[in-house]
């Protein structure tokens, strides 16, 4: 699991509003997602076993394919943020989902018709890659033009702790349709999730703010991609929250793209019993989900903040001791610990970088972010296969998992330790 560059703050509001759940458009938006991140959830497990198993790729392909997946975000992150603040985001996430359908469908196809390589496989990943770079920027703008900034944390909770119960089932579905039949079938399960994705977008009624025309602005589009990127830089809690961010995110894929490798050729065990113990990745940002407004309301957001970080990385090294039998356990756990922390912090950073983040800038910040920290999944991707191949997949976990733990001191360094809540505006606002 990766972690995410949001930074953290819940607005708290002493009256009891309504549940989203009373809101059309919002249960629209909640549930194309949650089925679209099924889907993704069984692509996630299904490609990796489609190389492995039907091309006979080694750790280092792997690697490449997580990489490809990636890469994008160094290539096209920057402007794309520039772009999302120009164009209507419900247009570009429907777009972004009808080229993702094409892309996904087309593995199954070339492998029923026999003509499947590596190279395919990568095309997909890379261009699918390319499309989650404009979705996920605009899905995130576009939660606070469908629902108020009070309910922001309650959206964001929801949102996240679905998507984790998809991709509990999805890691699941994707192991035994791979055991039962073949992994190519869960890729075709994925693109019908994009389908219904796409229709509950085209079915929500309520209409975005309009965009800025061309001849109204007075910025020119690296202008636009600079300001954002400045305001990150520039910004004490959302600069060291990127540096964590980034450190995460290359430790992280450089252990967890070996996963899959680990527990097939190392554990031994049957796709099935991947696609349940990858599920415990899921579980744990379940019950991140639940308890991450609690816990940020009683200790205060920082502080919160910093428990769920540093207090659940080390877990992780129950990984590397993961055996056959009873000792699949370590992995569960070594799973399930740190994946409740990182969605914790997931769900309260999400409802502050929309709150405190300008508007119009939204998109901007939020791409210059994870081009920096996405960026440097590629290559946690590219380190996790070559050492896996060189030095092996179970030494390529320890150093990699227990180098995360430390990473997480990073934290210590910037101003979140200095206060019990994390501000909902910059100071200068």
């Amino acid at each position: 699991m990766t972690a995410v560059i949001e930074a953290p703050v819940v607005p708290v509001t002493p009256a009891r509003r309504p549940s989203l759940w009373k809101h059309r458009d919002f249960r629209l938006l909640w549930f194309g997602e949650s089925v679209s991140v099924l889907g993704n959830a069984i692509s996630g497990i299904a490609l990796p076993l489609v190389a492995l198993e039907l091309l006979h790729a080694g750790p280092l392909a792997v690697g490449l394919l997580g990489a490809a997946s990636w890469l994008p975000w160094l290539v096209l992150g920057l402007p794309a943020g520039a772009w999302i603040d120009r164009l209507p985001r419900r247009p570009t996430m429907i777009i972004a989902n009808v080229v993702s359908f094409v892309l996904v469908l087309s593995v199954p196809v070339a492998a029923w018709l026999g003509v499947l390589t590596l190279v395919h496989l990568l095309a997909v990943a890379l261009l699918g890659g390319a499309t989650g770079v404009f979705f996920s920027p605009a899905y995130s703008a576009y939660l606070p033009t469908l629902i108020e900034s009070e309910d922001l944390g309650e959206g964001n909770a929801k949102l996240q702790g679905s998507a984790q119960v998809a991709v509990v089932s999805g890691s699941s579905i994707g192991g035994l349709l791979t055991q039962a039949m073949t992994a190519v079938l869960g890729l075709a399960a994925d693109a019908i999730t994009y389908v219904v994705s796409t229709v509950c977008l085209l079915a929500i009624r309520t209409k975005e703010p309009a965009m800025p025309k061309a001849a109204e602005r007075t910025t020119t589009l690296r202008q636009e991609i600079r300001d954002g990127f400045r305001f990150l830089i520039r910004d004490p809690y959302l600069r060291i929250m990127t540096i964590g961010a980034s450190v995460d995110n290359l430790l992280l894929t450089a252990g967890h793209t070996l996963l899959v490798v680990f527990l097939i050729q190392t554990v031994g065990a049957s796709p099935g019993m991947v696609g349940l113990l990858l599920a415990a990745d899921c579980a744990g940002g379940v019950l991140g989900a639940v308890i991450a407004n609690k816990v940020s309301r009683t200790l205060g957001s920082a502080r919160a903040l910093l428990a769920f970080s540093l207090l659940t990385a080390p877990f992780g090294l129950l990984i590397p001791l993961t055996g056959s039998g009873p000792a699949l356990g370590f992995f569960a756990a070594g799973l399930l610990i740190p994946a409740a922390g990182i969605v914790a912090v997931n769900v309260i950073g999400g409802a502050f970088r929309q709150t405190y983040c300008p508007p119009d800038m939204l998109g901007r910040i939020s791409t210059s972010g994870s081009f920096i920290a996405f960026g440097l999944i590629p290559i946690g991707a590219l380190l996790g296969g070559a050492l896996g191949t060189f030095i092996g997949v179970r030494e390529t976990l320890w150093i990699v998992l227990a180098l995360g733990a430390v990473g997480k001191l990073i934290l210590l360094f910037g101003p979140i330790r200095k206060t019990r809540d994390l501000p909902t505006a910059p100071a200068n606002a």
